[in-house]
């Protein structure tokens, strides 16, 4: 027994068209993942109370970036990397020169670099000196002799008669933090990879 297949053009058509519908399923599929993706992390680092600049710095792409491929993918990353994988991660942060961490106190202000002032900077713009006080229970301290501002801020006395003039703690000294675990990106990344099998047959439908 002999079979013979003809393949019209009308079954070619239709071959192409099923192809070209797969195409387009999978690639809105993975740029539905991606952006969910992106507002999933986004959400929960505001949420976390991180602020809305570092959850802008969540960033999503879909490949290829023009047209559409049944093998196309989606990216999501961060611009900061380092700050958003330890609130991630919730790492135990050491000195690493081996001494003490400085943890700025309200009364040190902050820093004009961005992020937090250190004492070497707190003493050049304040023109105090910082003192060492060691404590037996809890962490010791970076103090300064003068007055408080208005923003409860430390500063140079003025005051030739002392009045006014406290000793201030500035820096708290410990020798390692624990951060806590402030957000669970595995889980949302797990979720948008669970959910693609769905969104490329809600989209071939669609097509």
């Amino acid at each position: 027994m002999k079979l013979k297949l003809d393949i019209t053009p009308d079954l070619v058509a239709a071959m192409a068209a099923e192809v070209k519908a797969g195409e387009k399923a999978v690639t809105a599929a993975m740029r539905e993942a991606g952006t969910g993706l992106k507002t999933a992390w986004r959400g929960q680092i505001t949420g976390a109370g991180l602020g809305r600049r570092l959850a802008n710095s969540i960033r999503s792409q879909t490949y290829p970036k023009a047209g559409e491929s049944l093998n196309a993918a989606a990216l999501v990353w961060f611009k900061a990397p380092v700050i958003v994988g330890a609130h991630d991660t919730g790492p135990l942060i050491r000195s690493k020169n081996g001494f003490w961490l400085a943890i700025p106190l309200p009364a040190a202000g902050k820093s004009l670099r961005g992020g937090r002032i250190t004492p070497g900077e707190w003493e050049q713009r304040r023109g105090l000196r910082l003192r060492f006080v060691y404590r037996r229970m809890g962490p010791s301290l970076l103090v300064a002799e003068g007055r408080l501002n208005t923003k409860g801020q430390a500063v140079v006395s003025r005051s030739k008669t002392g009045r006014g003039k406290v000793t201030a703690p500035i820096f708290l000294l410990v020798p390692q933090v624990k951060l806590p675990k402030r957000l669970d990106l595995a889980r949302d990344a797990d979720r948008a990879l669970d959910n693609v099998p769905g969104l490329i047959v809600a989209n071939w439908r669609a097509n």
